[in-house]
């Protein structure tokens, strides 16, 4: 890990961006990237088209460049240090400009991969999404749904979990980025911060914390094998807990995992310090995944009910 990785959130100086808190967690950071940012980088990203970046993996990096050099690198330099800080280890990123209607949001269709695609470059390395059968995944959720997981039920809570549960694979980072939504009540980004559960100790402590569970996947997840680790996955560098839970791809081997795992589903769903936050399209969030639990609430049922996500997760470089 170089230096740039160990630099504080504040004392890096925003250029072609601006910082702020969001309202409902000091935790959260809200970066906003200017006007002029968002023009200079749709400028260099006129010759790599999606599918050419799909199809050479090398020109992802030059997205990244591109956008960090518009910020004379300072973008980089403020995202490494906002998701290595457990302090914060989160942020939503928005842009001026950002679509207003659905017309808007189709015609960015493309700017958006490509951006969420520099902003996940300058983080790390996203991981190939088996689901999607690339490194990141376009999926809707709309108001009718016969899949196999929570992932695309939109009259139901998404409980708050982790990602990369069910591989072998470090999944450091979690990006997620609205790309179009028509006839939407509801639906709210759901946020934990592992901090803020006020039951860690108790789970962290508990004699099962440190106990290999199995983890599987439902067949829309195209991933077949099984994998064994604990839910409190290796302590991070200053030796605080880290969590990797999901309730739906727990797999417990006797009744004593099953209740430890029903138990803490039933304190991470009651924890009073979630928060809920409202994604605009065109915004992205992105987490430290084994510090942030998230989730998504419920919408209001309606027939034209649709979303248009993306999702990438991945490791960290440096």
């Amino acid at each position: 890990m170089n230096a740039l990785a160990l630099q504080k959130p504040a004392s890096v100086s925003p250029i072609g961006f601006t910082v702020a808190p969001y309202p409902a967690s000091q935790r959260l950071q809200v970066v906003t990237l200017s006007a002029d940012t968002v023009k200079a980088f749709k400028s260099s990203c006129e010759t790599y088209s999606v599918q050419a970046i799909e199809y050479k993996p090398f020109l992802r990096f030059a997205l990244a460049e591109a956008l960090d050099k518009i910020t004379d690198y300072s973008l980089g330099a403020f995202l490494h240090a906002t998701l290595r800080d457990r302090n914060t280890g989160g942020f939503l990123l928005e842009y001026e400009g950002q679509p207003v209607n659905t017309e808007e949001a189709n015609q960015e269709g493309d700017f958006h991969v490509q951006l969420s695609t520099a902003i996940s470059h300058i983080c790390g390395i996203p991981n190939h999404d088996a689901m999607y059968g690339k490194f990141y995944a376009r999926f809707t959720v709309e108001n009718k749904d016969n899949s196999d997981s929570y992932l695309r039920q939109a009259h139901r809570r998404m409980e708050l979990h982790n990602d990369g549960t069910f591989v072998n694979e470090q999944t450091d980072f979690v990006l997620m980025m609205k790309m179009a939504e028509e006839n939407m009540d509801g639906g709210d980004s759901l946020l934990l911060h592992l901090d803020d559960w006020k039951d860690l100790n108790k789970f962290y402590h508990h004699p099962l914390a440190k106990q290999s569970i199995q983890w599987g996947a439902p067949p829309s997840k195209n991933v077949s094998t099984k994998v064994h680790h604990p839910v409190f996955i290796d302590e991070d560098v200053n030796g605080n807990p880290q969590l990797s839970y999901i309730d739906q791809f727990a797999e417990p081997q006797n009744r004593a995992q099953g209740l430890y795992l029903h138990a803490m589903g039933e304190s991470l769903e009651s924890e009073e310090n979630c928060i809920n936050v409202r994604v605009r399209v065109g915004s992205m969030l992105v987490v430290q995944n084994y510090m942030w639990l998230h989730g998504r609430d419920k919408f209001v049922a309606h027939e034209g009910l649709r979303r248009e996500l993306l999702r990438q997760r991945g490791h960290f470089t440096r």
